[in-house]
This record gives structure tokens, sequence and C-alpha cells, in this order.
């Protein structure tokens, strides 16, 4: 069995590793490691939750151990999608690197830049940091990228996901030639494999498990729902949610609520809240400061539900969630891997639950394609039909569907003589029932004349 002492990794990164309880590496940290202290470039493909982080951040100190930085010059890069991962990796840095005198700055959207420009200002020699923020420190003339002898590209499929990879190839252009790249992704899309096949020269290629598989101490589940009505989905979706929550018990210690779109994870949390749940949101249009405290609160067990959009989906390290409700089903199918690999961590048991919508079973089809296996399906606890709607349901509830109409004082004259029922009888002329004509016309004129006439004489 490999241990990190086997890993040739400095003593003082190996004391701060046996300070924070760890003895034996996982699969992609004894895999990545090894050729990354050898100065190759590595492509490491493993899924969320393996110790990704660790495998470049161990090796990223030992070998900066030596030199200093320069003003303005970091020695080392590493670049992550979300703020969140950022400030992971950040963490990672101080607890491996706290016997030594590396410093480090954190460059993420919602923090002052004059505080981040005095930081670079001092030289720093890890600079963590999410592409558009680095960009535009580079852009204001603050920063340099020329020294870079370790760049490192995190959770790069999501990069993918979230369009940064322009940012990432002109970012590549600022950094040297003779730069080592340590390149880690949960899956390898086309343009994921054109970027490392550019960037990367002869990389050590480390995959600990297929692309986009789940974790066998994962228990998934999915519900088929439909609503009563189009206009009450909201509603009862979210009573199914709270319904899920409460079959589960006391199992349920925490939970993360995953919603596709961000004005969702408003109203679920607050809709939660209402109904005695102790749940927040979290998701990219809220401040930083906001966001950090809502993670601090979920990690030390003072909140209980986290309702979040996918920027909480990769790479935070929550390590003892159990459970993941998916509220919507993941556009992406992918997204639903780094979804549910926030629970079932480092060897614990973890359950998943999923509420699925008629509009969203494509979706759910390529989820079962890419884990290549179908996702069991739940009883819905509020007693509904799980089954789809059979052809004749709709016609059946356009026929129930009250008919909108105009207000009766809009109504044409014809539209009120259209109802359906017997034809009413025609009714005669006021002058036919006075006079009498007949319909001759001429006649009638004649003999009136000749009435005239005799009464006259």
């Amino acid at each position: 069995m490999t241990k990190f002492s086997d890993l040739k990794l400095d003593p003082k990164v190996l004391k701060a590793i046996d300070a924070a309880g760890y003895t034996e590496p996982t699969p992609i940290q004894a895999g990545a490691i090894p050729p990354a202290l050898e100065g190759r470039d590595v492509l490491g493909i493993a899924q969320t939750g393996t110790g990704k982080t660790a495998s470049f951040t161990l090796p990223m100190i030992t070998m900066l151990k030596r030199g200093r930085a320069r003003a303005r010059m970091p020695r080392s890069l590493v670049l992550a999608p979300t703020r969140e991962l950022a400030a992971q990796v950040a963490e990672n840095f101080d607890v491996y690197a706290q016997h030594t005198k590396l410093t480090k700055a954190l460059l993420i959207g919602g923090v002052s830049f004059k505080e981040q420009d005095a930081l670079i200002d001092r030289g720093v020699d890890v600079l963590i940091a999410t592409p558009g923020r680095l960009l535009d420190h580079f852009e204001r003339g603050k920063l340099l990228l020329t020294g870079v002898q370790i760049m490192v590209v995190d959770e790069a499929d999501r990069m993918l996901d979230m369009g940064f990879i322009p940012d990432i190839e002109r970012i590549f252009g600022l950094t040297p030639f003779t730069r080592q790249t340590l390149f880690f992704s949960a899956t390898m899309a086309p343009e994921i494999e054109r970027i490392t096949n550019t960037f990367l020269a002869n990389p050590a290629k480390i995959e600990v498990a297929r692309a986009a598989t789940t974790s066998e101490t994962i228990t998934q589940g999915v519900v088929m729902f439909k609503a009563s009505r189009k206009d009450r989905e909201g509603s009862e979706k979210r009573k199914l949610l709270r319904e899920l929550i409460s079959s589960e018990g006391e199992a349920c210690k925490n939970a993360i609520i995953f919603c596709n779109r961000k004005v969702d994870v408003d109203i679920v949390a607050k809709s939660m809240k209402k109904y005695g749940l102790d749940a927040a949101a979290i998701h990219g249009d809220l401040e930083q400061s906001h966001r950090t405290r809502t993670l601090d609160g979920f990690r030390d067990g003072s909140l209980r539900f986290l309702v979040a959009s996918d920027v909480a989906a990769r790479g935070l390290d929550i390590p003892d969630v159990s459970h993941v409700f998916n509220y919507d089903v993941p556009s992406h199918a992918e997204d639903y891997v780094h979804r549910i690999g926030r629970t079932g961590r480092a060897g614990k048991t973890g359950t998943t639950m999923m509420i699925c919508v008629p509009r969203d079973e494509k979706n759910l089809e390529d989820i079962e394609k890419l884990i290549e296996q179908p996702v069991p399906r739940l009883a819905n606890p509020l007693g509904g039909s799980s089954a789809k709607p059979t052809a004749e349901e709709p016609a059946v509830q356009e026929e129930a569907k009250p008919k909108r109409s105009r207000s009766r004082s809009r109504r044409k004259p014809e539209e009120t003589e259209a109802k359906p029922g017997p034809a009413p009888q025609r009714s005669k002329p006021k002058e036919e029932q006075t006079v009498g004509w007949g319909g001759d016309l001429p006649a009638f004129i004649a003999k009136s004349f000749e009435e005239r006439m005799a009464s006259a004489g």
C-alpha cells in the first residue's frame, strides 16, 4: 500500500499531511504526484471528490520550496472556474504549506482590487485565480505572467461549460513556453482534448475511474412527477421536495438542493424557510462575503440545507453531506455526476433523489446513457402517478380547461346568437303585426288609396 512518505515529498509537506490526519494518498494523488515531481506535464482525469486538489498542491509546494517570488511576477498559477473552488484551493495551500515560507494570493471577484494589488506587489509564490479576475489584473498592468514555472488548470471541463476556454487559451499564451502544466478534469470532451494536445507536452495521463462514473457508495433515485395543472407545477414540486426530505427522517442530517436556475434557488430556499426548514441560497449573483458565510454555516452544521445552483457542484470540500436533492434534472448529463458527487465522499454512504417532470425526461435519458445504468424510480410520496401520461390525457385536459371569453358587453351580435340550442322562432316585423299587408305591396297601396277615397266621399 502506497503511503505519502513513499512519494518523495518535502519533509515539511509530509509534516503538514500528518497533522491533517492523512496517511495514504488517493489513487489520483498516487498517480499524479510522482510525475509532477519529475517536472513532467500531467493530465489527470478523475471524478469529483477523489482528492485532485492535493494532487497538484503537494508537488507544487515541494518544487517551490527554493527560490523567491518577485513583485507582480508569481512563480506558479492555479486557475479555477469558480470563486468557491479557488477559495478551497487557497485553504488547501494554507494547510499543506503551513511549515514553509511560501506566499499566496487569491484573485477572485467580489473582493477589492486594492487588496489584491497589494499582495501581488509584494510578490507571491502561488497565485490562485478565476480566469476573468486574473485577466482584469493583467489588463490593468498589475500582473506579469512571464515568471510562471508551474501552471495548473483545475476542473477544465467546468471551464468549458462556463465559456472560459478562450480565456484559458489566452492565459496559456501569456505564460512561458517552458512552464510545467498540470491539467485536471472530470471528463474529456473533444474541446478539452484539443487543448491538452495543444498546450501539454507528452503528459503523464492518470485516469483513476471511467469518465463520468458515479460512486458505488451513493444510493440514487428519481421521482417521475406530473403536476395536476401547469400553473401549479412550482408549488406542487416544492411540496414534493419537502415530502422527500420528510420521508428520510433523521437519516437526512443535511442536504444540498440543486436547481438549474438562480431564480428557482431563491424561491425554493424561501419556501423551505417558510415551512420551517433551515435553508439558505447560494448562487453566482450573491456577494462573495454572503456566499462565504453561507458555506461556512453549512460546513460547521449551523445550516442544514443549502439550496444551490451549479456554482456549488464542483470542487467544494464539504466532507459529510448525507443527501443531495436534484430539484431539477440538470440540462447537461455531466452535471448530474458532479452534483451527486457532493455526497458519498471518502468512502461514506450518501443518498440522492431527483424530481423529473415530463419535459425533462430527455435529459434523464441522457444521464442514464452517460452513467450506463438506469436511475431507480421512486414512489411519489404525494401519491401521484409516476407513469408517463397517456396520449388521451392532453385532450381530456384541454376539454376540461375553461374557455376564456370576452365580457358580455364587448361581444358582437353574431357571437351572442351563436349559442347552441334550438333555433328561436323568427318574430314577425312590427309593420306586419299592425297592418297586415300580406307581402303584396302594390295591392296593399291600391286598396288603401280606394279606402281613403271612399271615406272622403
